[in-house]
C-alpha cells in the first residue's frame, strides 16, 4: 500500500486536496496537522483518511522509519499564515524547519514533495516572477517561506526526484470559515452583508483610490487543480506562481458578494456606483498598524507555470466568488 500525505489537511487547502484526491479515488491519504485547537475538524468529515497524525508525532514516526518504503507523494500544506504574527521563533520552526525536515526525508526516499509557499515573498512588488532579485518579504511570515524557497533552488539540480513549490497568491473558498480574521477578503464580505448588509474596504491608500487597491484572487478550485497537474506529472519540477495572472481590485470582491447574495435573495444586481450610493460599500481609514506592511498590488507572473504545460484558465473574480458563495450559502 502506498500512502499520499497531506500535511495541513485539516486547513483550507489541505482539506480541499484531501477531498480532491478522494474523488480521484484516493483513498489511502495520510492527514497531518493540529488539531490542538479543533475548531477545523469539520473539515475533514467528508473526507476519506487511512490515519492521522499530529505535526509533532509525524516528524517522530518517519525518523523511526515508519513509512519508509509506503508514501507515493508528499503534499505539504501545513504552516502558521498569519502575516501578522510577530513570534519569529516560532514562525521559522513552524514554517521552515519543519517543511525542511520533510525536504530531507522525501530526498531520501525518492518521494515527490509538492509544497505551499507564498506571494508575500515578494513584499511590496511590484514585479511578481520567480526570481531571486524580485523577492523582498515585509513580513516574518514571507521570510520564513522565501528563506526555505532559498533551499528549495539549491537542491533543484540535483535532486533525484519532484519537487515542486506553489505562490499561492490570495486564495479564497471552501474550508475556510476557521481561519476568522486571516479569511480571505470574500469570505468576510459574505459575513459583513449578510449580516450588517454592507460591506467596509480600506479608503484610499499609498497612490490607491478606495478600494481600488488591488490582488491577485486566485479560487482554492484552480489551486487544487494545479496541484494535482504536478501530482500528476513527476518530471516537473521548480518554483511556480500559483496566481490568475489578473489583479483585481477589492472592489470587485465586494461588488461580487453583494450581488451574489442578492442574487440569491431574488434581488437585482449593482453596478459599484449603485453600491456605494446605497451604502451596500463603505470605506474606512487605512489602519495605522498596516502601513508599511501591506501588499497594495500583486498580480503573478505566471508565464512559468504556462511554460511547464499548465494550460487551463483560470476563474475570474465574478466567477470564482458567486460559485464560493453557492456553496458558502449551502453549509450555514
Amino acid at each position: 500500500m502506498a500512502y499520499t500525505i497531506v500535511t495541513g489537511a485539516a486547513g483550507f487547502i489541505g482539506s480541499n486536496l484531501v477531498r480532491a484526491l478522494n474523488e480521484r479515488g484516493i483513498k489511502d491519504v495520510i492527514a497531518v496537522d493540529n488539531l490542538e485547537h479543533a475548531g477545523k475538524f469539520p473539515n475533514l468529515v467528508d473526507c476519506e483518511l487511512a490515519d492521522y497524525f499530529d505535526k509533532r508525532s509525524f516528524l517522530e514516526r518517519l525518523a523511526e522509519g515508519a513509512f519508509d518504503g509506503a508514501v507515493d507523494g508528499v503534499l505539504h500544506q501545513g504552516a502558521c499564515s498569519d502575516t501578522m504574527e510577530s513570534d519569529g521563533r516560532y514562525m521559522m520552526e513552524n514554517n521552515y524547519r519543519y517543511s525542511l525536515a520533510l525536504l530531507d526525508w522525501c530526498a531520501e526516499e525518492g518521494v515527490p514533495f509538492l509544497y505551499a509557499s507564498s506571494a508575500a515573498v515578494y513584499g511590496a512588488g511590484p514585479e511578481f516572477r520567480e526570481e531571486r532579485r524580485f523577492e523582498r518579504p515585509l513580513n516574518v511570515y514571507g521570510y520564513s517561506k522565501f528563506l526555505f524557497d532559498q533551499i528549495v533552488r539549491r537542491r533543484l539540480g540535483e535532486a533525484g526526484t519532484q519537487i515542486a513549490g506553489f505562490r499561492y497568491f490570495n486564495v479564497y473558498g471552501p474550508r475556510e470559515t476557521h481561519k476568522g480574521r486571516m479569511a480571505s477578503v470574500a469570505l468576510h464580505n459574505f459575513n459583513e452583508y449578510r449580516e450588517h448588509g454592507r460591506v467596509r474596504l480600506f479608503g484610499a491608500h499609498a497612490g490607491y483610490a478606495a478600494g481600488e487597491q488591488k490582488r491577485d484572487f486566485v479560487s482554492v478550485e484552480d489551486v487544487i487543480a494545479v496541484n494535482l497537474y504536478f501530482l500528476e506529472n513527476p518530471d516537473l519540477s521548480g518554483i511556480f506562481n500559483l496566481g490568475t495572472g489578473r489583479a483585481q481590485p477589492f472592489n470587485d470582491v465586494a461588488l461580487a458578494a453583494i450581488n451574489a447574495s442578492r442574487a440569491a435573495d431574488g434581488k437585482a444586481r449593482v453596478d459599484l456606483g449603485t453600491a456605494v450610493a446605497q451604502g451596500l460599500i463603505e470605506y474606512i481609514d487605512f489602519p495605522e498598524a498596516l502601513k508599511g506592511k501591506y501588499q497594495s498590488f500583486t498580480q503573478a507572473d505566471i508565464n512559468a507555470l504556462r511554460e511547464a504545460g499548465y494550460d487551463r484558465e483560470f476563474l475570474s473574480v465574478e466567477a470564482g466568488v458567486e460559485r464560493y458563495f453557492q456553496a458558502w450559502a449551502g453549509t450555514r
